[in-house]
Parts: C-alpha cells; sequence; structure tokens
C-alpha cells in the first residue's frame, strides 16, 4: 500500500518551536503519511501567476501557524483540489480548526478522514493600468486592499457595480473581501460578517470623505470596478495607489487605473469538523457576549430578592 501523502507548513520552527513541528512530524509519519516540510516562503509577484507548489497527489495541507499562515498555505494549493487545515499557533486564528492543545486529537482526526470539505470564495482581481494591453491578473482567499501609496493624502476614488457608476469619494482606500476576509481587516473597518457560504463580495470604504460610503455587498455574479482617476494637476501633485492581494502580494496602481474583482470560479477548500457551524466559531473566536448587561443585571436583581 503506497503511502499517503502530506504537508506540513510552519512559519518559521523558530516561532513554532522545533520540538513541537518535530513531534507533529514524528505523529504523521506514525499515521503513515509521507511529509514535506514547507517553511517560510516569500510571497510570489503580484500577478505572477505562480504554478501551487504542492504535487498532484497530496491529501492534505497541515498549517502550523495562525491566519497569516494560512494564507500562505492558501498560496500553495490554489488552483488544485487539495484541502488545508490549520492548528492555531497564533493569537485568534479564525481560520484555523483546532488549537494547539488539540494536537493529538487533529492529527487523529486527519488520519482518520474525520471532517468535511468547506469550499470558500476566492475573489478574481483583474488591474488595468494605462497603456498596457494586457491586465495583470491576481487572486485573493481574504481580501484585496486598495490605498494610497503616500501616507497622510486622500485618495481619490470611482466606485462602480457591473458598469454602473455607484459612487465616487476621497478615502483612505477600500477592502474587497469575500466572505472569508468579512471576519478580517473588512470587520475591523465596519464592514458586515459574512457566512462562508454566501456567493458575495464586500466593499468597505476606509475613513471616506463622503456623506454616502456604507460597506456595499454583491452577488457572485456580479462585479466591482474600482477607477482611480487622473488628477488636476494644477492643484494637485500626482500620487500612486498601490493594491494588495491578502496581504502579501502587492502592485503599485498609476492614476487612471482600474480594477475590477469579481468571484472567481475557482474556490480554496478548508478541512472542517462535521458539525461544527460557522456560528459556534465566530462566538468562541471573538469571544461574543451572548448574554447581555441587562441580562446580568435583572439576574443578578432576582437573586438578590431570592436572598432577601
Amino acid at each position: 500500500m503506497p503511502s499517503r501523502r502530506k504537508v506540513v507548513l510552519v512559519a518559521s520552527r523558530k516561532t513554532v518551536g522545533k520540538l513541537n513541528v518535530n513531534d507533529v512530524i514524528d505523529q504523521l509519519v506514525g499515521h503513515g503519511f509521507e511529509v514535506n516540510v514547507e517553511e517560510y516562503f516569500n510571497p510570489p509577484l503580484f500577478g505572477s501567476n505562480s504554478h501551487a507548489r504542492v504535487k498532484p497527489d497530496t491529501e492534505i495541507v497541515v498549517v502550523l501557524g495562525g491566519d497569516g499562515t494560512m494564507l500562505r498555505a492558501a498560496e500553495l494549493v490554489h488552483g488544485t483540489d487539495v484541502p488545508i487545515v490549520g492548528i492555531n499557533m497564533g493569537h485568534v486564528g479564525f481560520l484555523a480548526e483546532f488549537e494547539r492543545f488539540q494536537i493529538q486529537d487533529a492529527l487523529a482526526k486527519i488520519a482518520s478522514r474525520d471532517y468535511s470539505i468547506d469550499e470558500r470564495v476566492v475573489a478574481q482581481v483583474a488591474v488595468t493600468i494605462p497603456h498596457q494591453s494586457t491586465p495583470i491578473m491576481d487572486w485573493a482567499l481574504n481580501d484585496v486592499t486598495i490605498e494610497n501609496a503616500e501616507r497622510g493624502r486622500m485618495l481619490e476614488i470611482a466606485i462602480a457595480v457591473d458598469d454602473v457608476d455607484v459612487s465616487s469619494f476621497g478615502c483612505d482606500g477600500v477592502i474587497i473581501s469575500t466572505p472569508t476576509g468579512s471576519t478580517a481587516y473588512a470587520f475591523s473597518a465596519g464592514g458586515p460578517v459574512i457566512w462562508p457560504e454566501v456567493g458575495a463580495l464586500q466593499l468597505v470604504p476606509l475613513a471616506a470623505h463622503a456623506l454616502f460610503a456604507r460597506p456595499l455587498i454583491i452577488g457572485a455574479q456580479s462585479t466591482f470596478s474600482i477607477h482611480i482617476p487622473h488628477s488636476d494637476q494644477s492643484t494637485q501633485a500626482a500620487t500612486q495607489a498601490w493594491i494588495c492581494a491578502d496581504g502579501r502580494r502587492q502592485q503599485v496602481l498609476p492614476q487612471g487605473s482600474t480594477i475590477d474583482v469579481h468571484q472567481s470560479s475557482q474556490t480554496v477548500k478548508l478541512a472542517r469538523l462535521i458539525g461544527i457551524p460557522f456560528s459556534s466559531r465566530l462566538v468562541s473566536k471573538f469571544d461574543l457576549p451572548v448574554r447581555g448587561w441587562r441580562q446580568g443585571s435583572a439576574q443578578h436583581t432576582l437573586n438578590d430578592g431570592e436572598k432577601k
């Protein structure tokens, strides 16, 4: 019987702890896996369309780290059917399925294939730069950010949805996120949480100088278009913006550039524990106050009355 294959990805042996990594490798080998270790690697260039680095017969990619490490792992499997499972070694670790203290249980479930596959929406990005005939293509599992390259200056943008102009304003930038990324930067900027199974993308303005600058959510068949117009050279010095996919791959955006973002036909597959709903993950990871202060106050009053 041929050995099973797995990739273990770590941010760095120094960060995670060499003993922990070696122990995980030994346990995986004990479960019959052939283990390949991928340590920290630099992000590919924006639009490089680099091929996935996992072998076709890879069964699953195990990630030891936080959400940033999970996003690096997504670069390994993008364009394949290989799933990712995360063991959180960081702080929140929203994308991870297990915590550090659950390593042995996690590896046992992985070995017995006691998990389901959750297919996550991927954003397809096309950047059209003036005087270039071919758009630069990239993608994002979490989010795409567009910001001013010169801090302290406002970025002027125009937004369209399905070729219909929707709004324009000055701002610090915008975030276009997938449902997966709705609990990350977009959430911090005031965007709503979108459940992973929803086929949608959202756009969240950053410190927009406008009366109407609320988050926008579009469906699976729609496209956001963000245009960076040329400034009036007599009143404002020329500035450039930049785009960043998943906080890793960056590209300068000269004035006159247009960025189109829509839902990709490809997905990234995450291995999930069977029967654990997203709502439970949301409550536990964000430590949500499911019992409000009014309920607590009422309970204390009742208890005091009972004592009397």
